[in-house]
């Protein structure tokens, strides 16, 4: 993962999801992912940064923010209720082309969240890409530039 000399100068962020990390094995039949974060804008604190989420961290993350900011938030893949139940004839939630469509679609709200200037302020969206563990208890705050 690497921004490209171009960004730079201009501030930049990249986020990308990963189902495995050289450091760690990760079982997909967990669902976890890995958030893995490359930026260059002063605004935070860890210019590169790898965390695992849950799709439930995801969820969490969007209703944080559509109560705390004033960011029209893009809404999340949906729930996959339907791919759980037995007898389907394939791996459900399991299979690979569905992880890895889920993967690309939270890839993609990830970017867009984190890219927003006005969630770029949001504490919530910090601890989401930077913080090992996600305190749910936190008290919403706007992050100010260092």
């Amino acid at each position: 993962m690497q921004l490209g000399s171009d960004n730079q100068t201009t501030g930049a962020l990249l986020v990308l999801l990963c189902t495995a990390c050289p450091q760690t094995e990760i079982s997909l039949y967990c669902e976890q992912l890995h958030v893995c974060l490359q930026t260059n804008l002063p605004i935070f604190k860890l210019k590169e940064s790898t965390v695992r989420r849950r799709y439930s961290d995801f969820e969490w993350l969007r209703n944080e923010l559509e109560r705390e900011s004033k960011v029209v938030v893009p809404p999340l893949p949906g729930k996959a209720l339907l791919r759980q139940l037995p007898f389907r004839g394939d791996d459900g939630i399991f299979d690979d082309s569905f992880i890895e469509e889920r993967k690309q679609a939270l890839e993609q709200f990830i970017n867009k969240v984190a890219g927003h200037p006005l969630a770029q302020n949001e504490r919530c969206l910090h601890m989401f890409l930077q913080d090992e563990v996600i305190d749910k208890n936190y008290t919403p705050s706007k992050i100010r530039h260092t």
